[in-house]
């Protein structure tokens, strides 16, 4: 049987014959679906193929098991190409129970293998998932080829010389199914051996059962001889995706979170700081914290405070101290961090906030995707507050992003908040190392003497940035806090002529650091089009996939993708009045096509969704050919 794996469309351009596969592995929360995608992610990487992976989970720690809502999926689309998003309809589901069945299979594409452990569809799952009838018996699977397996009995057959259990043995089910997996698509499996002795190194029997059941799915898939539905009988056949083409250069695959922790690693040792990170646990940014709790050989100290407020407040104490300081949350702790902000901006220290954006409002969706932050994070403090914004589209442009975050926040002596996503966050993909000597260092200077006449700790240079002071440098005592400074001196001060030229210089500091930033670009396309597609973070894989797409059939569409959501690049404007006609697609109700509006008066049209599922390439493509019909 094959898996009648489908081409992909050219991707502007691809090489010849180049194709790719989606790939699903879905079950209850604790069959270890986002273990088990991991470890295929880090085989496929070592293959050479490129990739783009999607882990979609439950809110609850624990959901009750068997129920619709308790399913954990994971997604990962590679090839031979090059691969933008975790792709629109997985070619492969693996359900693990019926609740993963019934959630998951709509979803794929039609003709698709569909592969179900019919070993757990008893009456009691199937009546958790709402099913009247066993759909693997029903033919209501009839437009997928099927592929049934007691994936449960083969695993206790496999594990029954270890000794354990039944519910430790059937814990092992997931290695079953990812050895089959492996075999299915010829990955090695000697990696994920090596990760299992070393995750179980001190309960070695766990790790050999583990590896029994790896080696048996494995074994079955070369053996087995199969009948099914849809299929004809014959042979389970294997598929060998070509590795993609690569500049030469080390990989590593790497999540957003991660990319983005080191990104604010590099940007510190480029400033020649030491880094001070303040966090509090919130899905999905908690990530960070984990991953710069590892990195204290870099100069970096992570503080989980007790709360948000004591993490960003914490923050500005380093950065007032002199060393960088960041914080990190996700949209409902960045609203408590809010009044701390403000004090950031009015006492002009730099800072770097990452917002780790998921549905809302209030607790919402923990573990799901939006971009619903993106006025909070350009408007959402009290009093005329600016923060320059940026946003990172993958996880690889986390990196860069973080690096950049970290650039204006010194060189401007400001806050400067930077967006990611759940979906970024989560999500992994092959990353090429960068030298490190080719990144442009921007050391800090420190006012280390006092200056002839009296000290003014509020004067400016030209970027209206005011000078850097270690509390304790001999000669330098100054005022700070949240009340409204004197002009250049720093004192307190009320007076109404005062406070407008203030408010006046923060302001003007901000929008100034458009003189720093690079021109917008266009992704695709050439300025004047029909069609401009603007999109930011996260919707760059499946607009730019969609334009390119839209491209190769001829018609005359362009994408632009914003970095630095404020300020905006200063050549954006005339760039967006070239086009006949402006789309914006963005996972919540239209956040930037009003920024754009009030900023250029320009139409654009707001293409919305707010699933907690980040867009797919077809519906993209979908509204690009009702606007160009």
């Amino acid at each position: 049987m094959a898996t009648a794996l489908k081409q992909e469309e050219p991707n502007n351009p691809s090489p010849e014959g180049a194709e790719n596969v989606v790939v699903r592995f879905a079950g209850d929360s604790g069959d270890g679906m986002q273990l088990t995608g991991g470890q295929f992610t880090l085989s496929t990487a070592l293959a050479g193929n490129d990739l783009a992976t999607f882990p979609d989970f439950p809110a609850e720690i624990r959901a009750p098991q068997g129920t619709l809502f308790g399913v954990s999926a994971f997604q990962i689309n590679f090839g031979s190409r090059a691969i933008e998003t975790a792709g629109d309809q997985p070619d492969v589901l693996i359900a693990m129970n019926p609740a993963a069945l019934k959630t998951n299979v709509q979803a794929v594409r039609p003709g698709g293998l569909v592969i179900a452990d019919e070993g757990e569809f008893g009456k009691r799952n199937l009546d958790k998932a709402h099913y009247e009838s066993n759909p693997l018996e029903d033919g209501s699977l009839a437009k997928w080829q099927l592929l049934k397996l007691n994936i449960s009995q083969l695993t206790l057959d496999a594990v029954k010389p270890f000794g354990l259990g039944n519910k430790e043995a059937l814990r092992c089910k997931n290695m079953w199914t990812l050895g089959l997996a492996l075999w299915m698509f010829e990955r090695d499996r000697e990696p994920v051996v090596q990760w299992l002795k070393s995750k179980f190194a001190k309960l070695p029997d766990i790790a050999e059962a583990n590896i029994a059941a790896l080696n048996a799915g494995h074994a079955y898939g070369e053996t087995a001889e199969i009948s099914g539905d849809g299929l004809g009988g014959g042979h389970l056949q294997h598929h060998k995706i070509a590795a993609a083409p690569a500049e030469p250069g080390t990989y590593r695959t790497v999540s957003g979170a991660e990319s983005l922790s080191l990104g604010l690693v590099a940007g510190a040792r480029l400033a020649e700081l030491p880094m001070f990170f303040g966090g509090y646990p919130i899905t999905p940014a908690s990530a960070i914290l984990h991953h710069l709790a590892r990195l204290k050989e870099f100069g970096v100290t992570t503080f989980q405070a007790e709360d948000e407020i004591a993490a960003i407040t914490a923050a500005i104490g380093a950065s007032y101290a002199g060393s960088l300081g960041i914080t990190s949350s996700s949209g409902p702790g960045i609203a408590l961090k809010g009044e701390a902000m403000g004090l950031a901006i009015m006492t002009e220290l730099p800072l770097v906030i990452v917002n780790s954006q998921r549905g809302g409002p209030s607790t919402g969706l923990p573990t799901k995707t939006e971009q619903s932050d993106l006025y909070q994070a350009v408007y959402g403090r009290n009093g005329d507050a600016p923060m320059p914004v940026i946003a990172a589209r993958s996880p690889e442009d986390a990196f860069y992003c973080a690096i950049e975050a970290v650039r204006i926040a010194v060189q401007y002596m400001t806050p400067v908040m930077l967006l990611t996503d759940g979906y970024i966050a989560n999500a992994a993909e092959p990353w090429k190392i960068p030298d490190v000597d080719t990144l442009e260092r921007f050391p800090v200077s420190f006012m280390t003497e006092k200056p002839e006449g009296p000290l003014l700790p509020y004067s400016r240079d030209e970027k209206l940035k005011r000078p850097w002071i270690k509390p304790g440098t001999p000669g330098l005592m100054h005022r700070i806090g949240g009340i409204e400074k004197g002009v250049d001196t720093g004192h307190i001060e009320y007076g109404p002529a005062n406070h407008q030229v203030m408010t006046e210089i923060r302001r003007d500091k901000i929008l100034g650091v458009a003189d720093s930033l690079p021109d917008q670009e266009l992704a695709f396309g050439k300025a004047g089009a029909k069609l401009c597609v603007v999109g930011w973070g996260s919707t760059y894989g499946p607009i730019h996939q969609a334009v390119a797409r839209a491209g190769a059939d001829g018609k005359d569409v362009a994408h632009v993708h914003i970095r630095n959501i404020w300020p905006l690049p200063k050549n954006l404007g005339e760039l967006l009045k070239s086009f006949d006609r402006i789309i914006v697609p963005e996972m919540n109700t239209g956040q930037l096509k009003t920024i754009l509006r009030d900023q250029y008066l320009v139409d654009a049209k707001p293409v919305n969704k707010v699933s907690g599922q980040p867009f797919t390439i077809a519906e993209i493509a979908a509204v690009i050919e009702e606007n160009l019909s």
